[in-house]
């Protein structure tokens, strides 16, 4: 990725923003508030650093997120099946509207709480295994299980598939440069499991969130009458591509959150000291370390339906605009101290997991499984510590992904 702007902008390479993101963001968000910048992909984009800017343009409709508001020989991205295509990360009101209406149903804060005593069980089984070792990797023996298996179990996936699906969401969240078909095999997996899944749930439903997404979005098109359209009808790709949604986001998301939360702790042993003396602290806490070092760097592109400006600079319509979160909730100018962990900040108002009618559907359950798992790991290794340097630790190979590749600890 290089960038060129009309002022002096600097220079990175590409690599540090998966070493250091946050050092290259600071630079580029002090240099201007906008930059033209050439991706990965080798096509042009717009970069928005300060939190004021990203903040608006999070929640403006000028910014669409659908990928047919792109100008013609633009943004590609990855290439989807439409089964698999038609979900929330690609759809703007009012089908957005729509099916998130359909969804949130599940995710509604009492529903939330009635999984915390579910989430403590995995998470204290999870450490049981790990208690007689020693040490561990953290990433693939506790903050990668953990969110997998809640999600599972809340869709009614069978525990035998569930490694399988582990290893399609980390070809897609990080492909193999060695391996350039793996991406596509796993989507490839993907939509044969997803199908096969909702077709067994059709026949053998049970107490779980897709049996109920099934059985809506059955009864609805049953109930449906010629030139009505259904205010709650989902299509069979919306349907699957809501699963599809819901597994992936909600893996990805919250083992990154688990593991850079952890490691945020271990290397600021005053916070870590902090918050062991005073657990009831961890709500707050959580969402100052999603702050400090969130899932997801950037915002899912938009596409301007018009000319926009943005930090006094005008943004043709179609053209790629990328929504640093990383750089938003690192801004001087709205946190005091950013490059600092302190759990005592009140954070509100970070942009971790997005802002506005595309705020991340999961982050309540995201914000749970995050608290518990770190009120459970402190509980159970009162002397828990990085096992390695902090600055040989490996990030994924990702500017979408902020994640740990491990975290070997001792304890």
């Amino acid at each position: 990725m290089t960038t060129s702007t009309s002022g002096a902008a600097p220079a990175f390479d590409p690599a540090e923003l998966i070493d250091d993101p946050h050092t290259v963001y600071a630079r580029l968000r002090e240099a201007g508030p906008v930059h033209r910048i050439t991706g990965t992909d080798g096509l042009p984009a717009w970069l928005i650093t300060r939190y004021a800017d990203v903040r608006r343009a999070l929640a403006d409709p000028r910014l669409a997120l659908d990928k047919r508001n792109a100008r013609p020989g633009g943004y590609q991205g990855l290439a989807l099946p439409p089964a698999l295509d038609a979900n929330l990360l690609n759809m703007d009101p009012p089908d957005h509207t729509r099916i998130r209406r359909l969804v949130s149903q599940a995710f509604t804060p009492r529903r939330i709480e009635e999984l915390r005593a579910p989430i403590r069980r995995i998470a204290d089984d999870l450490l049981d295994a790990l208690a007689p070792h020693g040490r561990a990797d953290l990433i693939a023996g506790y903050a990668a299980p953990l969110p997998i298996t809640v999600i599972c179990d809340l869709l009614g996936v069978a525990s035998a598939d569930r490694q399988d699906f582990r290893s399609w969401t980390d070809a897609l969240i990080t492909p193999d440069p060695a391996r350039p078909s793996g991406a596509r095999e796993a989507i490839g997996n993907m939509l044969g499991y997803f199908t096969h899944l909702i077709a067994d749930k059709r026949k053998h439903p049970a107490d779980d969130l897709l049996s109920a997404m099934i059985a809506a979005r059955d009864e609805n098109h049953r109930q449906d009458h010629p030139g009505e359209e259904g205010e709650d009808r989902l299509s069979e790709d919306e349907l699957m591509s809501l699963v599809f949604l819901i597994l992936f986001a909600g893996y990805e998301n919250t083992i990154h959150l688990i593991g850079n939360a952890t490691l945020a702790l271990l290397t600021a042993p005053e916070q870590l000291e902090a918050l062991r003396a005073d657990p009831s602290r961890m709500g707050a806490a959580v969402a100052e370390l999603a702050r400090y070092d969130g899932p997801a760097p950037l915002a899912i592109r938009r596409f301007p339906r018009e000319d926009i400006t943005i930090g006094g600079v005008t943004i043709p319509a179609g053209e790629t605009v990328l929504l640093s979160l990383a750089a938003a909730n690192r801004d001087p100018g709205q946190f005091t101290d950013p490059d600092h962990v302190d759990i005592a900040r009140d954070a509100t108002g970070h942009l971790a997991l997005g802002h506005g009618i595309h705020y991340c559907l999961g982050a309540p359950l995201a914000r749970l499984e995050t608290e518990i798992a770190l009120i459970a790991l402190l509980d159970r290794f009162p002397r828990l510590a990085l096992d390695v340097p902090p600055d040989t630790l490996r990030r994924r190979p990702s500017m979408r992904a902020r994640g740990l590749l491990s975290l070997p600890v001792h304890y």
